[in-house]
């Protein structure tokens, strides 16, 4: 049987303080993350961006927003995957209609 297919979108600030390095790598884990588990749909790097209010006294963020499909149980893990993850200040995970 086939697995039911949701559309997502996830938004994740990662801290400026990581190197560009570090920065580009956690983008790939997570861009992997959900490839593995899903259909990857558009990727969009937004980079560094300041953000509304501070976090963890940072007054800037690097923005990355990823559209994507996948069977309804995994955006909890994904969420529960950024939480641990550290470097990710950040995260929500939205169901597109």
């Amino acid at each position: 049987m086939e697995k039911i297919m949701n559309s997502y979108e996830t938004l994740f600030v990662i801290s400026p303080e990581l190197s560009e390095d570090a920065t580009k790598a956690l983008v790939e884990k997570f861009t992997g993350l959900i490839a593995e588990n899903g259909e990857l749909g558009e990727v969009s790097e937004w980079g560094r961006r300041r953000l509304a209010y501070p976090i963890n006294d940072m007054t800037e963020g690097y923005y990355v927003l990823v559209n994507f499909k996948s069977a309804s149980d995994f955006p909890a893990e994904l969420e529960r995957i950024f939480k641990i993850t550290d470097g990710i200040l950040r995260e929500i995970v939205v169901a597109h209609q």
